[in-house]
């Protein structure tokens, strides 16, 4: 600080408190008293622009796509599969006539069939494409006086007028977005590949792992048959509903802790897979094999000097049936039926009556088309097993984006058409177990699949149906996968049911 400048300080302050202009000066010593002026900074150099060098990229496949792991059965060009031009560096010239998903159910026969004709046959007729039960049980439970051979057969209508219209636009964009002929919903454990690569190439969250071909395991299994159906209860998994008030722990705006949609109750798992037996183990061949029919006693009530059960891995060992993991190779010794319930009910009640330690129970299960722009109502039912509605809604009621039109892509075609299918329950659960006696007079499990309500609305708020039932109770027989020890008191589930002389009432 210069002479000058201290003086012209201390006349400005001198009429002060002698305390605090004392205390001012000090201070401002302290700050670093210097005789020179500040220095402008200095110009700083513009630092040369290195030149960037492109590498040229190979002509052909690999120049542009990374090395993919093939099976040493599959171990072929790309273009064998995917069409295409092979050692080609124009990106239009490589493309000509690509394949993008040559396992898919329009390209496989050609492009898996070439090798593979007779499973390429077996599989389109094969119960995992056709779906023929399910679409069938559900059309001809809202009317439909004939039989669909295929899922692609599913109408589609122009004006929906029926109920029974209404149930096909369901079946083709609600209940088949998992199938074959889609890669699934974006979760992470969900989404897999289509056609023959659904059940044979690996998906890891979400993405493809490898292009190794492989027998199915059950992560391929689960990625169709999760959400309350075969394949969850296998592995102790039942759904929580979908308001947000009943799941926990609470993961609004994430999936990492939802894989399969929806948080899940933990419950007891099948014995089979507490043992560590796998889905194919025993549904052997089920995308391609219509013949091949096994029940619980096929395997649990052999006998030294019967044949053995048509299974591959299964062998007769010091007269004993042996099961050999087809996953972990290991080998099980399989129990036989002692206990004399198993003589005195067998042809009578069916295995899980008494050895299914829970069943789904979800009853009434209620779909609603609609076609308005309205969402605030289904704000803490955004999870909705259905990560299309759920991006959909929690898109549109953030408040702060465009919104997007209310469309859901068509599970089969992927086209998108307008209205979106929202599900809710009646209740969900899985305790008691419903036993009845079906039309063959055994007693079995049932569960209500069919117990459905369709309702639609329009896009003015106009209700075309409400409540929709179909025809019957909607209970249908099914088997859970959650095999257990019967216990003491496995008489009371089905005591009921039987007359004085131990015969199912008629």
């Amino acid at each position: 600080m210069r002479f000058i400048d201290l003086a012209i300080l201390w006349y400005s302050v001198k009429n002060m408190n002698c305390y605090f202009a004392s205390l001012l000066i000090i201070l401002l010593l302290l700050c670093g008293c210097r005789t020179e002026e500040i220095a402008p900074p200095k110009s700083q150099k513009t630092p040369a622009i290195e030149p960037v060098t492109i590498t040229p990229r190979e002509p052909g496949c690999t120049g542009c796509h990374e090395v993919v792991k093939l099976d040493p059965a599959h171990n072929l060009p790309c273009t064998s599969c995917h069409g295409g031009l092979d050692n080609e560096g124009n990106i239009d010239k490589a493309h000509t006539s690509l394949i993008a998903k040559p396992a898919h159910p329009a390209n496989m026969a050609v492009a898996c069939g070439t090798c593979h004709p007779r499973q390429i046959t077996d599989a389109i007729h094969s119960l995992h494409f056709t779906l023929s039960k399910e679409i069938n049980a559900i059309r001809t439970h809202f009317g439909s006086p004939n039989r669909l051979a295929a899922p692609t057969d599913i109408p589609v209508a122009t004006s929906i007028t029926t109920p029974l219209a209404l149930a096909d636009d369901m079946l083709r964009r609600r209940c088949l977005r998992c199938h074959v002929y889609s890669s699934g919903d974006k979760y992470p454990a969900v989404t897999h590949g289509t056609g023959c690569s659904a059940c044979h190439l690996s998906f890891t969250g979400g993405k493809l792992q490898s292009h190794a071909f492989t027998p199915p395991t059950d992560t391929q299994c689960l990625s169709c048959h999760y959400g309350n159906y075969v394949g969850s209860d296998y592995y102790g998994r039942y759904e929580h509903d979908f308001n947000w008030e009943y799941r926990t722990p609470y993961t609004i705006g994430k999936t990492s802790s939802r894989p399969y949609g929806v948080e899940t109750h933990d419950l007891a798992t099948d014995i089979h897979q507490q043992r560590g037996l796998t889905c194919v183990d025993c549904h052997q061949d089920s995308g391609h094999n219509q013949s091949l029919s096994l029940a619980c006693n096929s395997c649990h009530d052999w006998q030294p000097g019967r044949p053995t059960p048509p299974l591959r891995n299964l062998k007769v060992q010091n007269n004993a049936l042996v099961l050999t993991s087809r996953q972990s190779g290991r080998e099980y010794t399989v129990p036989i039926m002692q206990h004399p319930a198993h003589r005195q009910y067998q042809q009578k009640v069916a295995c899980q009556v008494c050895h299914g330690q829970w069943s789904v129970n979800d009853a009434t299960t209620h779909l609603l088309l609609s076609k308005t722009d309205k969402y605030e109502p289904w704000e803490r039912l955004t999870v909705q097993s259905s990560s299309e509605i759920e991006t959909l809604l929690e898109h549109n009621l953030s408040g702060d984006k465009d919104e997007r039109p209310p469309t859901m892509r068509d599970g089969l075609t992927g086209e998108s058409r307008q209205g979106v299918w929202y599900q809710g329950f009646g209740q969900r659960r899985w305790e008691d177990m419903i036993i009845q006696k079906d039309t063959d007079g055994v007693i079995k499990v049932f569960r209500p699949i069919l117990d459905l309500r369709l309702s639609m609305v329009e896009a003015d708020g106009q209700v075309l149906f409400d409540s929709i039932k179909g025809s019957g109770t909607g209970l249908r027989p099914y088997t859970p996968h959650t095999t257990g020890h019967a216990g003491l008191f496995y008489l009371d589930r089905f005591k009921d049911l039987l007359t004085p002389d131990g015969k199912p009432i008629p």
